[in-house]
């Protein structure tokens, strides 16, 4: 391990400045340069961070004036460049870089510029021989981004696709420097590969809609996403040069924001604009004052490829972050280097796009005991999968062997078993138990509940006693992609498959009567769940609302009365394929 380890960070009480020294305070052998043109406003950072271990001390270093000078002042051992914006860093944009390689000392940055992470390797040569690292891009894009990509192509004979995108929390908080380079961009031609060949993208003009969903967790709501001017677009052709399609996208909230920024940025690939660079400032002002909605952020990689059999593959990994925790993500690259360096293991010399720096292996430690959640998703997944299956994806093999049997349903099935019913008392309440036909209050009743599967959906016929009501299920899409949809009649509700150690619960995400979308305040609430114990699967549902009181709540245990998934007689017409009206 190494003794002790001086690193400055230029822009380190910037919004990225000051994430890395919150990811790395905790580090005893650590001395922390924050660096910037005011001492007055790094001391006022440095007083903020009363609990870090790491040294921290304040460094005057601009960038315009004499570099070479201001690191011979501090002599660190790696400078991180965390400032920016990369693509207006005028007619010598590497000097930071130079001086670095002058004076013998490693770099990195979270630069999110193509074209800049691109011409790092022009200093490959000199880095080698220096013994030094020179490192480029070390963020989200493209070191995340390309260690998911190795990932899910992994067993794949060719990649011939590959998108991504990050959806920022609105409340994630965006630094005056990154707007700035995104106003610089925006419906400027910028190289990307597309069609097989290699040919021009217009940034915030061209979108995609994608639903982040990592298995057994809530989705983020469906998102659009505009193509942004990252390195990832010009580094992953190098790792990937059969692909022929390379995409990446951010998908920012509040909505309408973002598609007046879109409409802004379509004015300036028309020509009717230069630039939106004088609105840059107005820009940062909306992006952190003009904000509401769940404070919760998120990621995907999609790829497509062929297995050896020349059969298509499509493969996503999803990333969900709650509260606080998603901002830190696109720092924990140079989080995870430096703690590297610390214990041993520095990067190889040379200067390059960060790439290859960090597996997916590592990431999934830096997120550990953090409110973040990833998984894969087979999007090949066929109708010959049960119903659960396909929507759960990977998180379907966390659940117990109960419930899994349950719901593994291919053709027809029936379980049965014991259950209580309670049903509310007040007369709306009564009104809704009759028009839906839910049972009649008992304590004690026999339950049996007929499974009838096909062309993808399926027909659930509840007995509680004589009393018997049915609904379809099916996978929703569109809005209601990556949920569970259930259909009582004229109301259609789309649920969220939840998995927490051995339950599996059904959360409302959307809800809609007679096709028409209504708003999720208005809608029923209901605690509806299911889980495993002593050896058999249990169900509970509670379900009620702020006009009529409690509607109707029931719970038991099933037993599976025939084989799930073998063939079963039954006079039930086949359900068809629903569409998601929720």
């Amino acid at each position: 391990m190494t003794a002790g380890l001086k690193v400055l960070i230029v822009g380190g009480y910037g919004v990225f400045g000051g994430r890395i020294v919150e990811l790395l305070e905790d580090e005893p052998l650590l001395t922390l340069f924050i660096g910037g043109r005011s001492l007055a406003k790094a001391n006022a950072f440095i007083a903020t961070r009363q609990h870090a271990r790491a040294s921290i001390v304040p460094a005057a270093i601009d960038r315009n004036g004499d570099i070479d000078g201001q690191l011979s002042t501090f002599r660190p051992d790696i400078v991180v460049d965390a400032s920016g914006p990369f693509q207006a860093y005028g007619e010598s944009p590497y000097r930071m870089v130079e001086a670095c390689l002058a004076q013998g000392i490693n770099y990195l940055d979270l630069a999110d510029g193509s074209n800049f992470v691109a011409g790092i390797k022009a200093f490959d040569a000199r880095a080698r021989t220096a013994g030094l690292y020179i490192v480029s891009g070390a963020s989200s894009f493209p070191v995340l981004t390309a260690a998911v990509v190795r990932r899910l192509s992994a067993g794949m004979a060719a990649v011939k696709t590959i998108r991504g995108g990050i959806a920022p929390s609105p409340y994630a908080g965006v630094g005056e420097n990154v707007v700035r380079a995104i106003a610089a961009y925006a419906g400027q031609p910028t190289g990307r590969k597309r069609g097989g060949t290699f040919g021009v993208g217009y940034p915030l003009t061209e979108h995609v809609s994608y639903t982040i969903a990592p298995p057994g967790r809530i989705p983020l709501r469906r998102t659009m996403f505009s193509l942004v001017d990252v390195p990832d677009l010009l580094a992953l052709v190098e790792l990937w040069p059969g692909a022929g399609e390379i995409w990446m996208g951010a998908g920012p909230v509040p909505a309408v924001l973002h598609h007046f920024l879109a409409g802004l940025a379509r004015l300036v690939r028309w020509g009717l604009l230069p630039t939106l660079s004088p609105l840059a400032p107005l820009m940062h002002w909306a992006t952190n004052h003009i904000r509401w909605g769940e404070h919760r952020g998120g990621m995907f990689v999609e790829v497509g490829g062929e297995d050896r059999t020349g059969a298509g593959v499509k493969r996503s990994w999803h990333l969900l972050a709650e509260g606080n925790d998603g901002p830190l993500i696109p720092s924990m690259a140079v989080e995870a280097i430096v703690r590297n360096v610390l214990r041993g293991r520095s990067p190889p010399a040379g200067a390059r796009a960060a790439v290859r720096e960090l597996e997916i292996d590592a990431y999934e430690q830096l997120f550990a005991g953090r409110s973040v959640y990833t998984g894969m998703r087979d999007d090949d997944a066929s109708d010959t999968l049960p119903l659960f299956a396909r929507v759960l994806g990977d998180a379907w093999h966390r659940l117990p062997a109960e419930i899994r049997d349950l719901h593994d349903i291919h053709d027809a099935a029936a379980a049965e078993g014991r259950g209580r019913v309670e049903r509310g008392r007040s007369i709306p309440a009564r009104l809704v138990c009759k028009l839906i036909g839910f049972p009649q209050t008992n304590p004690d009743t026999p339950v049996r509940v007929e499974f009838i599967a096909s062309n993808g959906a399926e027909t659930w016929i509840r007995s509680f006693g004589r009393d018997r009501f049915s609904s379809r299920q099916f996978a929703g899409y569109g809005r209601s992609e990556r949920l569970l949809c259930e259909r009582f009649g004229p109301l259609s509700f789309a649920m969220a498959l939840v998995v927490d150690e051995a339950r599996l619960s059904l959360v409302l995400r959307r809800w809609s009567a007679f096709g028409v979308p209504l708003p999720l305040w208005l809608a029923p609430r209901s605690n509806s769940y299911e889980n495993a114990e002593q050896g058999r699967f249990n169900f509970h549902v509670a379900i009620g609302h702020p006009l009529t009181g409690p509607i109707i709540r029931y719970d038991g245990w099933l037993a599976a009365t025939h084989p799930v998934g073998a063939k079963a007689q039954s006079t039930a017409s086949s359900p068809t394929r629903e569409p998601a009206r929720s």
